[in-house]
């Protein structure tokens, strides 16, 4: 006879399984074939993930390697770089991942010579501006979006200047009411920080991957909660529709 942990796995299994049948559709119906900035890997490459707690997902910080499994965590940054590892077998990349749990931009601007400029990478992805909203909502910080756009904006100038040749990949805030910690009522102010990370995708020509949108197709599918238990960190369905996302816009 199946014990019950055992036939919860497969149940559990089974689900996941189901939700990653849809989202190609899902990413078909959000990112629909249009211009966008495309980027090249190129042989040698060196590609950061940067971010907070959904981006660092609970790596390893000690060694912090490249194309390493425990360096990664278990986020969506870990099943995008596999699939990056996968796809440019030939081209020798190094993937890194340097997200922070609890970032705001102007920790990034913090460590930013260790964790980004002397990688030297030649893509940079960066996830940022949910906690700039959210701990300043719970009282724990004192920034407000006008701070954010000017930490953000600064960070970028600082990255372009180091490292002219860089491409910048730049992820949308997002947060899923109807969640244990996200309402209706973040909608509205979360939307003035989505609406600064565009702006700065526009201003430093950088590809823009539209979270918000993708997770809003997905909740047609399945509940907010199954894709984000507390609206902000992503579930492994959520992780995997977030790489998927990520890759599409990306590649």
């Amino acid at each position: 006879m199946m014990n019950f942990s055992r036939r919860k796995f497969l149940q559990r299994t089974a689900v996941t399984a189901s939700a990653m049948a849809v989202i190609p559709e899902i990413i078909a119906a959000a990112l629909p074939a249009e211009k966008r900035q495309a980027v090249s890997i190129p042989k040698n490459g060196v590609i950061l993930f940067q971010g907070d707690s959904i981006t660092d997902a609970g790596r390893e910080k000690t060694k912090e390697l490249p194309n390493n499994g425990a360096s990664f965590g278990t986020g969506y940054a870990f099943v995008a770089a596999t699939s990056l590892l996968e796809r440019f077998a030939g081209q020798q990349l190094s993937v890194y991942n340097r997200g922070i749990s609890g970032n705001k931009v102007f920790q990034l601007a913090d460590r930013w010579q260790k964790d980004c400029l002397d990688l030297k990478p030649d893509v940079l992805s960066i996830l940022i501006g949910i906690n700039d909203y959210w701990h300043m909502r719970n009282g724990n910080y004192d920034g407000t979006v006008e701070i954010y756009e000017a930490d953000y904006r600064k960070l970028l100038q600082q990255t372009k200047a180091a490292l002219p040749n860089v491409q910048l990949v730049i992820c949308q805030p997002f947060a899923l009411p109807g969640t244990t910690a996200v309402d209706e009522s973040w909608v509205a102010p979360v939307k003035a920080y989505q609406e600064v990370a565009e702006k700065m995708s526009r201003e430093f020509n950088a590809t823009w991957v539209p979270f918000q949108r993708v997770f809003d197709e997905a909740i047609r599918r399945a509940p907010a909660k199954y894709w984000a238990a507390d609206g902000v960190h992503p579930s492994m369905a959520g992780c995997q529709l977030m790489a998927a996302a990520w890759l599409k816009a990306v590649l």
